[in-house]
């Protein structure tokens, strides 16, 4: 039977790998990837140094370009369905072309891979067009969540308040009701201005890696301010990983 783990590999320190995911990296014969760019590079790069530092074998890489996809989109659920399916069927060929009976594949997810990743959802779809292709296991890790809240040394949550987790899109109409914490992620343009100014903002981009950057205050204050910052950064490095979290003052 072949197998593939789906390990986690934090974002972007190569310390954060967990010792299950340095246990499971060991015998593993190919590590797949999607192919993104140039302009990704540097996320490549990091995946192979933590192949190369972990894995205690001759290994293969196996890689596809990523199929593009539209990024505003009029039907965003259609076109993720359609990236998603277009991603399946690279990656089941992939699969089926480098990935011997009884060998071990690896996919290196950033973050965990229960969080705003797609692989998990990908692999089921190719099971479910071939249920004997391979068996998985997910070995989970540490996320930007996490990271954020470390590198601003706050807790995630309010004392018995709740924590939501969602994306720049879902906020467009504001903040859901109440004094917990929202954490966005996956916003390619926060612009911020649909917010009450008052909120409180902690931003982080390439969090765990030399390069982190990190702003916290009022989002009236410094909500400008971080999107000037981002934009050089994307400018800089070509690509841009960040997230946020958002709540009202203490009291408030």
């Amino acid at each position: 039977m072949r197998t593939i783990r789906v390990i986690s590999i934090g974002t972007g320190n190569p310390d954060h790998l967990t010792l299950q995911a340095v246990a499971a990296l060991a015998d593993v014969d190919v590590v797949f990837m999607l192919d993104k760019g140039a302009d990704k590079d540097a996320l490549a790069a990091l995946r192979r140094e933590i192949c190369v530092r972990h894995i205690r074998k001759d290994f293969r890489l196996a890689a596809a370009a990523d199929p593009p996809r539209d990024r505003r989109p009029a039907d965003y659920a259609g076109t993720v369905e359609a990236w998603h399916a277009a991603r399946a069927d690279r990656l089941e060929r992939l699969i089926a072309d480098n990935l011997g009976a009884g060998e071990v594949g690896a996919f290196l997810v950033w973050g965990d891979p229960a969080l705003y990743d797609s692989t998990l959802r990908i692999l089921d779809r190719i099971l479910a067009h071939d249920p004997a292709a391979f068996a998985y296991a997910v070995i989970p890790g540490i996320s930007s969540v996490q990271v954020l809240a470390a590198a601003h040394r706050i807790p995630l949550n309010r004392i018995g308040g709740p924590v939501h987790v969602t994306t720049g899109r879902a906020i467009a109409g504001g903040l859901p009701p109440g004094d917990g914490t929202t954490v966005v992620m996956l916003d390619a343009d926060p612009t911020f201005d649909h917010l009450d100014p008052e909120l409180i903002i902690h931003w982080g981009a390439y969090l765990g890696s030399a390069d982190e950057i990190l702003r916290s205050g009022r989002l009236g204050t410094v909500g400008p301010e971080i999107r000037r910052v981002r934009a050089e950064a994307r400018a800089r490095h070509g690509w841009i990983m960040d997230i946020y979290l958002l709540r009202r003052p203490d009291g408030g």
